[in-house]
Parts: C-alpha cells; sequence; structure tokens
C-alpha cells in the first residue's frame, strides 16, 4: 500500500557517495500520528487520508520504510558560536528521500528525532514532543507570513519517554526542505583537504538549486554570489518580523536559502535590538540586530570552503570573494529596506526612506512598545487615527516626532489613505507565535496531553493578516506575570 503514497528518487544518496551514512531509525514502540499536514501534503502530491492512519504513523515514526526509500545521515561539520566542530552531521534525523511536489519542485523528506545516528556525538538521537510542536507552529507561522522555511509534515509520539531534565514523551517530526544542504555540508569536506568532494558536491548543489548557473563563466562564484543573494533576502524577512533565530551556527544555514532548525528560536515582543532568548546565547552573538553581521560572517566560512574552486590562484581567489562578500550589506539593506517602505505604507522610493525607517526604530526603542503591534498599528495611523499606535509608547514624545515626518513623506505618495492602510495590513502582521502562547499551547500537549490549545494557536497563524474576532488575546503580548522568557536546544 505504501508503494502508491510516497514516490521517492534519491539523487542525494545516488550521486554524491560519501557524503552520508545509510542508516536506519530506532524501533518506536508504539507510535501514534499526532498531526498530519494536510495542505502540505496535497502540495507534495501525496494522499493525505491514507497517511493519516497507522500506516502513515509507521511511516513518519521509521518503523516502516516505504518503498523506495533509502535513509541516510548527511555528513556536515560547522562553526558552532564561532568555533569549529569538523564532524556534527545528522545526530538525530535522518534522509528518507526526496519527492518531487505538484509545483515541479524537489523536496527532500527527513524524520527528525527518529534515533542514534554515527554523528550523534553520544546523544540519544531522539526528540521530546514540545521542541518536535515548537518546530512544527513556527515553522508554519513563517511559511504563513511568506518566509522560506522547513516546513513539518507530521508529527508522532513514539510511545516511550526520553530523559531531558526529566522524563517527557517522545517525538518525532517529518520535516520537508529544498535540501537539507548546508554550509557546514561544505565545511566537512573542505576542512579534510577533500577538494574533488567539495567540486562535487557545489556542481550537486548548483545542479539542484541554481541551475541557471552551469553555464557561467564562473559557476562557484557565481553560486556564491546566489547563496549570499539569498540569505540577504532571508534574513531581511526575518528582521522585519521580529524573528530570532536563536543558534545561527553554520551547519544551521541552508544552501538553498530556506530557515532551518527551530530551536531556541523566538518572536521578539517590545522591540529592543539586543534581545536574546536562547539560553545558551550567554554573549548574545546571535541577538536580534547581530543577525545580518553573523550571516555575513557564515558565508565567508563558506567562501573559504570555495577558494580553490573559484580560482587557481589564492590571493585571485581571496579578491573575488572578498567583493562578493563585501556586496551582502547593500544586498540585505536592499531587500529590508523595500520590506521597510512597504510596513510604513510607502509605495515609492526617496533618498530619506532609511532613516525614516530607523528614526521609527530609535523611537521604539526603551519604550516597552511592541515591535509587531506598532508596526500594525500604523495603518490606524495611516487612516487618520495615530492614537492606537501612540498608545504603546510609554513615552509618545519621541513618537510624536516621528509622526510628523512620516505624514510629510506620506504627502509625496499618490495612493489613497484607504488603499495604502490596506497595503500595510497585507505586510505587518496581527497574529506572529507569541511566546506565550507557544508555551500554553506546548504545556498543554506535554503535560495534559490536549492538543487543543496548540491546534488552535495553529489555525490563527495560517493567516497572520487577517483579523478576525474572537482572536483578540492572540494578538497581544505577554502578560506581565509571564516574565523573562528563556528558550532551549530541546536536544
Amino acid at each position: 500500500m505504501d508503494k502508491a503514497l510516497l514516490h521517492f528518487d534519491n539523487t542525494y544518496a545516488r550521486d554524491l557517495e560519501g557524503f552520508f551514512t545509510p542508516w536506519q531509525a530506532a524501533a518506536a514502540p508504539a507510535p501514534r500520528l499526532l498531526l498530519l499536514n494536510y495542505a502540505l501534503a496535497e502540495e507534495l502530491g501525496l494522499d493525505s487520508v491514507a497517511l493519516d492512519s497507522d500506516l502513515g504513523a509507521a511511516i513518519f515514526s521509521g518503523n516502516q520504510v516505504p518503498e523506495g526509500s533509502h535513509p541516510l545521515a548527511q555528513a556536515y561539520a560547522g562553526h558552532q558560536f564561532g568555533h569549529f566542530s569538523p564532524q556534527l552531521g545528522d545526530g538525530r534525523a535522518l534522509l528518507l528521500g526526496e519527492l518531487i511536489d505538484r509545483h515541479g519542485r524537489r523536496r527532500d523528506m527527513q524524520l527528525k528525532g527518529s534515533g542514534r545516528t554515527p554523528f550523534s556525538r553520544g546523544g540519544d538521537g531522539k526528540a521530546v514532543l514540545g521542541p518536535v510542536l515548537r518546530e512544527y507552529v513556527i515553522g508554519e507561522a513563517m511559511h504563513a507570513l511568506g518566509i522560506p522555511t522547513t516546513r513539518a509534515l507530521a508529527a508522532v509520539t513514539t510511545g516511550e519517554t526520553v530523559r531531558r531534565e526529566t522524563w517527557l514523551p517522545g517525538a518525532i517530526l517529518t520535516r520537508i526542505a529544498a535540501s537539507h544542504i548546508r554550509v557546514g555540508t561544505f565545511q566537512f569536506f573542505a576542512a579534510r583537504n577533500e577538494n574533488a568532494r567539495v567540486k562535487q558536491l557545489a556542481d550537486y548543489t548548483i545542479a539542484r538549486h541554481y541551475p541557471t548557473l552551469k553555464g557561467a563563466d564562473n559557476p562557484y562564484l557565481e553560486l556564491f554570489a546566489a547563496v549570499s543573494a539569498a540569505q540577504s533576502a532571508l534574513i531581511a524577512r526575518w528582521m522585519l518580523i521580529g524573528f530570532i533565530h536563536g543558534v545561527m551556527n553554520t551547519d544551521n544555514m541552508s544552501i538553498a536559502g530556506e530557515t532551518i532548525d527551530y530551536g531556541p528560536c523566538a518572536f521578539m515582543d517590545n522591540y529592543d535590538p539586543e534581545t536574546v532568548f536562547s539560553s545558551i546565547d550567554a554573549h548574545g552573538r546571535y541577538a536580534y540586530a547581530h543577525q545580518p553581521l553573523i550571516a555575513q560572517w557564515n558565508l565567508t566560512r563558506f567562501a573559504e570552503t570555495l577558494m580553490d574552486l573559484v580560482h587557481p590562484d589564492r590571493d585571485e581567489a581571496v579578491r573575488l570573494l572578498t567583493e562578493q562578500i563585501n556586496e551582502f550589506p547593500k544586498l540585505y539593506t536592499r531587500h529590508w529596506l523595500d520590506g521597510m517602505r512597504a510596513k510604513m505604507g510607502l509605495a515609492t522610493s526617496e533618498d530619506g526612506d532609511l532613516a525614516l525607517a530607523q528614526a521609527l526604530l530609535s523611537a521604539m526603542e526603551g519604550q516597552n512598545a511592541d515591535y509587531t503591534q506598532v508596526f500594525r498599528g500604523l495603518s490606524a495611523a495611516a487612516r487618520g487615527d495615530p492614537a492606537q499606535v501612540r498608545a504603546h509608547f510609554a513615552n509618545p514624545a519621541p513618537f510624536d516626532l516621528w509622526l510628523v515626518q512620516w505624514q510629510a513623506r506620506l504627502a509625496h505618495e499618490n495612493t489613497t489613505a484607504a488603499a495604502r492602510a490596506a497595503a500595510m495590513d497585507q505586510v505587518n502582521p496581527l497574529y506572529i507565535p507569541r511566546n506565550h502562547k507557544v508555551e500554553e499551547a506546548l504545556a498543554a500537549a506535554t503535560l495534559d496531553q490536549d492538543l487543543t490549545p496548540f491546534k488552535a494557536l495553529l489555525a490563527v497563524l495560517e493567516q497572520p493578516f487577517a483579523e478576525r474576532p474572537g482572536l483578540e488575546s492572540y494578538a497581544q503580548p505577554a502578560p506581565e506575570d509571564f516574565g523573562p522568557f528563556k528558550t532551549f536546544c530541546g536536544t
């Protein structure tokens, strides 16, 4: 029966021998399907009704290997908080294979939390329910917000408990990605001076993700430029919605330009550029405002792996790649400013727009001003009622000064106030994964075996821009008694 459910191709296994270890998932004693993403299943051309079954639970737990699947653990290295680890790899994940979706796109299907592999480095290779559900809901929220991301196809419980701080229900996430090739994948082979394999991986990456580069004069330099461009657009989108990844190690940077590995991630409430949620980011390396700089740092590590491919003369390779690295801030700023113009209701471009956007952020800083609510409230101000957004500032004087500048800038636009406000409401979300709402949903699922709050939250986040009656609590920041929020990797 499963033969008709999943039609795998396996180019990674076929074309990149030596880049992985074939492996099987650990047996799950009593798998149960908790969540199946029907919309994503449809996009992938899968029979969601047939998968919403005991057979689906068996497949998504790794207990049954579908025909055509060749499970494998991928090898990669990575800089973790700036320190290089030459061997990381899929310590608790298995790539089942690749699917071609209804749009002709090749997508990886991976199990995450399926047990030990040769890359587990002493870990148990398991996942627990809370982090699995966190990745599920945050990834789906990011997708609804229009941000490139890996997505969750299914979540199962395994029927066993897993030891963390205490005993917790074991779970497995089925993750869909454009691919799981990372900066760290290139680093794994470059660190071993296996230049032929770096070239093999680069050629595979170009063929899979950037096929228009095949005929380029210097395809490897162009590959770096393409990845840099994709990452500049991605990080700008993170910043525009107040998303903090929390662990931007090079093994967590996708070559395909998707958000990957939702561990200690969170959304910022009050605007503070130094916001950190991750419990392991003691020095704020991956704070909100640092994310563009870290992306450039990670891309520099990627560039180092490509030097021998870019030019036989090392000095010339350094020069060419450095030129591209130095383009990143310009690319990022262009994407970020385009997004900020849309958030502020500007359909045209003027030289002072960057300063105007930065002035609004400066006005918000130190004011306990909720980032999401301020930008959402600007549409009311565009309609002529600034009181709603003004109320978010503990001291509204800086906002009042900015408001005058903004209104003068809006006078240069040709759109009507109603059209402008409507356009702003399509880019400034009303509903984001508020940290307290996420924690409430995860606690109910983990402690009470009640998925009702989680499913309700998921339904709200599927339409982040559309205001709906009865959902007011989902648009509010955390109550004061929620306290300082910390996130954990969950590994």
